[in-house]
């Protein structure tokens, strides 16, 4: 078995285990699943080690046999754009786990499907097969489903059910644009090698629709205005930590499969980067208006993630090097501040039944703890010098300066307003008269802590040191970048 088949079958034989283990103490099944969860990591750390970031190409490579009559193969491999996915994947699994410390009622059945969640995520940035690729990808819906329709708030059956159209009716086109391509390839396969060659043989015109196809799969994803609407509901009805992963690494499936998409058509993505740039810009400005005007807290994280997620396809529009390394720093960045935000507002619903930001007041004295992290995260959420957005939305900002000059001033706008709703809400819940019903609210227990540091930690040692971070990425990259001329 090869080093990504085990990365595979580790939290999926996990799972199976969990799903069939001899007890129903909650406690002790956390502490089996935090053991998987960990074990992957750890593999997934193993890899790192093993790959070689000088090498643009695809390392680690294994393929298998796997229906031969139709040109698919069990192809797995990894690069510059797939492994930083992998570990924020992996690492975001075990927060998660970590924060699901209050699940009682069907702990055996949850953190099964957390692993089985996790086996999903994991293959759909390790495949190199477009049709293992999907798979993984629709494979993701099965677990999400039970896990916001099962443990999700009141409206959760409704939350799930939209989360599951949205996504299949995304990928719908996606499929359709894979199905063309396969027709197209002379070999008949659906490797992406393959199809990519075939792409190139291909009318402009012909291109751009399949490009299209895929862009309107992996848009709902991210998600880019105006393919959002499932977002906002599914992040507010499911369990916090769902919420955590969610928003921390699922929305990345679809900025990931994006630049997939582009290293197999470039001449479609060069001539569709005005409406890249377009929507962008809306994505950003128009995620932190509706971050601002919201009232409820995990309502504002969704849709500031929105907004953060246009950075991601502001820096694909670039088309260039530094624009396609700040959308991959900004994935980054944004899977630990989204997953701090989302873990934080869970753990304070929890004890307060409320997400009502003017329900709060003077954290700072009855939470000192959660409310430093608090400031931490909210400051890195705009960007702040020293963590991770900071570095990302500048290397975003170059490259689309690069490629579209001053328009790009436009964007200040969306920085603006977020800053605007994020100092609001540090200012509602930290500041102000000590509230009565707020002076017996328990701060963070020692768990919890650990949860918030290894994310916040995370924000900062990439903000100050990205070097290790742009080296990872930085041969794919520019292998990308040359499709384009950079």
């Amino acid at each position: 078995m090869g080093n990504l088949s085990t990365l595979l079958v580790l939290p999926l034989a996990s799972a199976i285990l969990l799903a069939v283990l001899p007890t129903r103490d909650a406690r002790l099944i956390q502490r089996c699943a935090l053991a998987a969860t960990g074990a992957v990591l750890a593999w997934a750390v193993y890899l790192l080690i093993l790959f070689d970031p000088a090498q643009a190409g695809v390392q680690l490579a294994e393929t298998h046999a796997w229906h031969t009559r139709l040109g698919s193969s069990f192809a797995l491999g990894v690069d510059g754009l797939s492994l930083p996915m992998i570990l924020l994947a992996t690492l975001l699994m075990v927060v998660a786990v970590l924060a699901s410390d209050k699940v009682r009622q069907g702990a055996r059945f949850y953190f099964a499907l957390l692993l089985l969640l996790e086996t999903a995520l994991l293959g759909v940035f390790v495949a190199r097969d477009w049709t293992l690729f999907y798979v993984f990808w629709e494979l993701t819906l099965l677990p999400l489903f039970f896990l916001i329709n099962r443990f999700g708030g009141q409206q959760r059956q409704k939350a799930a059910l939209n989360f599951v159209l949205y996504t299949m009716g995304g990928s719908v086109f996606m499929l359709l644009s894979i199905l063309i391509l396969y027709d197209a390839s002379p070999t008949h396969s659906f490797g992406m090698a393959a199809l990519a060659d075939a792409a190139r043989g291909l009318p402009l015109s012909a291109q751009i629709w399949i490009f299209l196809g895929f862009f309107v799969g992996f848009a709902v994803k991210m998600p880019v205005f105006p393919l959002h609407g499932w977002l906002p509901l599914a992040h507010v009805e499911a369990p916090s930590p769902v919420s955590i992963l969610l928003s921390g690494i699922l929305l990345k499936m679809g900025g990931y499969g994006l630049l997939l998409a582009i290293e197999t058509l470039p001449g479609a993505a060069w001539a569709l980067r005005p409406m890249f740039f377009v929507l962008a810009c809306a994505s950003m400005i128009y995620g932190g208006v509706l971050a601002w005007r919201s009232r409820d807290l995990k309502e504002m994280v969704a849709y500031s993630s929105i907004g953060h997620m246009g950075v991601v396809l502001l820096g694909v529009a670039a088309l260039n090097t530094a624009g396609f390394g700040g959308a991959m720093l900004q994935m980054v960045a944004h899977g630990f501040v989204a997953g701090a935000l989302f873990l934080l507002v869970g753990l304070l619903y929890e004890r307060t039944h409320t997400r009502d930001i003017g329900a709060y007041s003077s954290l700072v004295v009855a939470m000192p703890r959660f409310a430093f992290f608090l400031v931490l995260t909210m400051t890195a959420a705009i960007g702040l010098p020293g963590t991770a957005g900071f570095v990302a939305e500048l290397h975003a900002l170059v490259g689309g300066y690069a490629r579209w000059g001053g328009w790009v001033a436009l964007l200040s706008i969306a920085m603006l307003v977020s800053a605007a709703y994020a100092f609001r809400t540090v200012g509602r819940l930290c500041t102000g008269p000590v509230d009565a019903a707020m002076k017996d609210v328990p701060d963070l227990t020692r768990p919890e802590m650990l949860a918030a540091a290894i994310l916040s930690f995370g924000t900062l040692v990439v903000g100050i040191y990205p070097a290790p971070t742009l080296n990872l990425v930085g041969a794919s990259v520019e292998r990308l970048a040359r499709l384009f001329g950079f």
